[in-house]
């Protein structure tokens, strides 16, 4: 059961009848997902996953980055949706809005707000998107130079571009040069999104020198630059890292999601739950706390079983009638509150702590004054 408080999403984890006692978990972003603050994500190209997991030509992706990480095992292309610019539009707004084909903005631009970065930036929470080869004083909105418009999905939004004004100041601000990420990690001035956009050798599109194999050359990439985003403390202080795929054009449709965070299960856990690019999307939904839920990401199952499962997931009657609690999935150093109701209206604050390690336990002894209880975790910013 979920239920909604403004934009926040509270679920219902459990209910134990036989006592009375219900008890939820309760974020900013919702669900069972951990409080992801920074959120990074690379998107390659076209390569069925059965390319990549075992692939000894990828050996940074399966002996560095998969033991450590959680993963996808049937993560899918979108039905028949090709080429690259629909995935793309679809991971930014969950539909393609009836576009199959890769033209620039010129022809494919969108007079539409209800996209991801919108949504975001409405709410103040920063975005950027860092593409290699983009000079940071016009928006890219042609391919030339290394730069694949069809790879940017933000500037085929109208309130991005300016309806394809190079010189529009919010597009510039907002989609910067590769090159700058490396600084920003440094100063941890990153935003809180960040869609990072490889070129056309580095994401695996095209097959280049010096490596001329895609596959190859797409490992050593990741093996460069992936090392800087874990190394940083946007990173390891609530941070994610997502690596995936726009597509396959193999008989095998699924594509790789492999997930790196300090609250991911990781040490190479797997799962084979149906998952698309609407999952996604989804997931930076619940992680941000933006909504509506837009497109498709409202009828698909997020991403949160890769992650430590942030709630309450234990509760255990004491002998004198009171209530034991432990909270999992949370920050530490963080403020937590465990919060307690008889009617899921009135809360009362029964524990505010800062947490030492990723759990705690708390004893609600007035409970036992109580025929119904109900109880909520909070994380503060």
């Amino acid at each position: 059961m979920s239920f909604v408080y403004g934009h926040r999403i509270v679920r219902l984890l459990a209910a134990l009848g036989a006592i009375g006692l219900s008890f939820l978990s309760f974020l900013a972003h919702g669900g069972s997902i951990p409080p992801i603050r920074t959120v990074f994500i690379i998107l390659l190209e076209n390569e069925s996953w059965a390319n990549i997991e075992g692939n000894t030509i990828a050996p940074y992706i399966n002996n560095t980055l998969i033991p450590m990480a959680s993963r996808c095992e049937a993560y899918f292309n979108i039905d028949s949706l090709h080429p690259s610019l629909p995935n793309y539009l679809w991971l930014e707004a969950g539909t393609n809005f009836g576009i199959l084909d890769d033209n620039e903005p010129a022809v494919n631009h969108l007079n539409i707000t209800n996209h991801l970065v919108t949504l975001l930036n409405n709410a103040g929470i920063s975005w950027r998107a860092y593409q290699e080869h983009v000079p940071g004083t016009n928006i890219p909105l042609v391919t030339e130079n290394g730069i694949s418009v069809r790879h940017n999905p933000f500037v085929y939004f109208d309130d991005v571009s300016g309806t394809n004004n190079p010189n529009y100041v919010y597009g510039i601000t907002h989609i910067r040069p590769y090159a700058e990420l490396s600084q920003d990690l440094t100063n941890n001035t990153v935003a809180r999104y960040n869609f990072i956009i490889p070129d056309d050798c580095n994401d695996g599109h095209d097959v280049c020198s010096p490596l001329n194999n895609s596959v190859l050359q797409v490992d050593s990439w990741l093996a460069a630059e992936v090392p800087r985003i874990l190394n940083s403390a946007a990173f390891t202080n609530d941070g994610a890292l997502f690596i995936t795929w726009d597509e396959s054009y193999e008989t095998d449709s699924r594509i790789g999601m492999i997930v790196l965070s300090p609250f991911a299960r990781g040490g190479g856990y797997a799962n084979t739950t149906y998952y698309t690019h609407s999952s996604m999307l989804r997931t930076l939904q619940e992680m941000f706390g933006i909504g509506p839920f837009l497109g498709d990401a409202a009828n698909a199952t997020d991403l949160s079983d890769l992650f430590i499962q942030f709630g309450i997931n234990q509760v255990v009657r004491t002998p004198s009638g009171g209530i034991h609690l432990t909270a999992v999935g949370v920050s530490p150093g963080r403020t937590n509150v465990i919060e307690a109701s008889t009617n899921l209206v009135n809360w009362t604050a029964i524990s505010t702590n800062v947490a030492l390690s990723d759990s705690f336990t708390v004893i609600d002894a007035d409970a036992k004054d109580f025929e119904r209880r109900f109880y909520r975790l909070l994380q503060l910013p």
